[in-house]
Formats: structure tokens, sequence, C-alpha cells
């Protein structure tokens, strides 16, 4: 590759990372990226919620067989 080529290469890669940056911390994606942070801890209230309804359910049935 010529060193014109490396250059011109060297640019786009260059915008093209800029271009991520300003995509990943503009003000429109805050939400998007807020809510994907939290699907983690989301999941763990879920299966918390899930557990302890299983959890009645089984005591239920276990004092109505008695």
């Amino acid at each position: 590759m010529s060193s014109l080529g490396h250059s011109i290469w060297t640019i786009v890669v260059f915008i093209t990372f800029i271009g991520i940056v300003l995509w990943a911390f503009s003000s429109r994606r805050k939400k998007d990226f807020d809510e994907a942070a939290r699907l983690a801890l989301d999941d763990d209230d879920i299966a918390t919620t899930t557990d302890k309804a299983a959890g009645k359910a089984a005591n239920n049935k276990h004092n109505t067989e008695e």
C-alpha cells in the first residue's frame, strides 16, 4: 500500500472511531444504555420474585395437604 493509502486508511479509521465515541456518549442513547446496564440486576429481581412465589405456592400446597 502506498503512503497515500496508509494516510487515507488512518483518516477513515480515526473518523470511524470518533463517530462511535460520539454515538456511544450521545444523550439520545443514554436511556438505552441505562436499561442495558440494569438487565442483570432486573433478572435477579425477577428470579427472586419467582422463587418467593414458588416458595409460597409450595407452602400453601403443603398446608392444604395436612
